[in-house]
């Protein structure tokens, strides 16, 4: 679990805009980790704080679903072009995960995740890409399935997890449980999948293809 941490905190180094870190003391823990620790095998974890807790919590669920949703949006970045809107745009929204998990798995805010934290100028970003590529794209007349390019279906399956992540979310926030800043997560997994499901169609117009109506008949 502190792996989460660890790895968010190398990513910032580059000092991303949208991304705030005020520590690096995690940098020194990464050269000698081992790909097992052997702590997990009673079932528990570890957060940010050094805390144990259940895997089976709801916290942790939320954790696991945003780590899952970084895995399928890394799945639509193999197929995506090697320079592009889309490809800039899931590349930034793998790096904005790692910090998502690293929030989630500080229960004791700035005070334990080392200040890592996504700002609201990302969410802003996020929704002046989303107007910048509505602008161009086909009005949608009825309602779009997945389908169309391979990249555009990669990305509503992404679509799909992100919107699981975020009922996971919220249900570990109505749980009670602890995390840094959980309103500005909420916000961000909510626009991350408007996000994807632009991106979704913006794929499948770059590749000349015909977003996938549903069909009721």
């Amino acid at each position: 679990m502190p792996k989460i941490g660890i790895t968010v905190v190398n990513l910032l180094s580059s000092k991303r805009p949208g991304i705030s870190s005020e520590n690096h003391a995690f940098d020194a823990i990464l050269g000698g980790m081992k790909p097992y620790t052997k702590t997990g095998d009673d079932g528990t974890t570890g957060d940010l704080s050094g805390a144990r807790m259940s895997k089976a919590s709801a916290r942790v669920e939320a954790i696991g679903t945003i780590d899952e949703l970084g895995a399928v949006v890394g799945l639509a970045l193999v197929v995506a072009e090697r320079r592009g809107r889309v490809r800039r745009q899931l590349s930034a929204v793998q790096r904005d995960l790692f910090v998502v998990g690293a929030m989630l798995a500080s229960p004791c805010g700035d005070a334990c995740g080392g200040g890592v934290a996504l700002s609201e100028d990302r969410i802003t970003e996020m929704e002046a890409v989303m107007d910048r590529v509505g602008s161009h794209l086909p009005e949608q007349r009825k309602l779009i399935v997945a389908g169309g390019c391979e990249l555009s279906a990669r990305l509503h399956v992404a679509r799909t997890v992100c919107r699981r992540a975020e009922r996971r979310v919220i249900a570990a926030c109505d749980a009670g449980e602890s995390m840094s800043q959980p309103d500005r997560i909420v916000r961000y997994i909510n626009r991350l999948g408007d996000l994807l499901f632009v991106l979704a169609r913006l794929a499948n117009k770059q590749a000349g293809v015909d977003d996938v109506p549903m069909d009721f008949s």
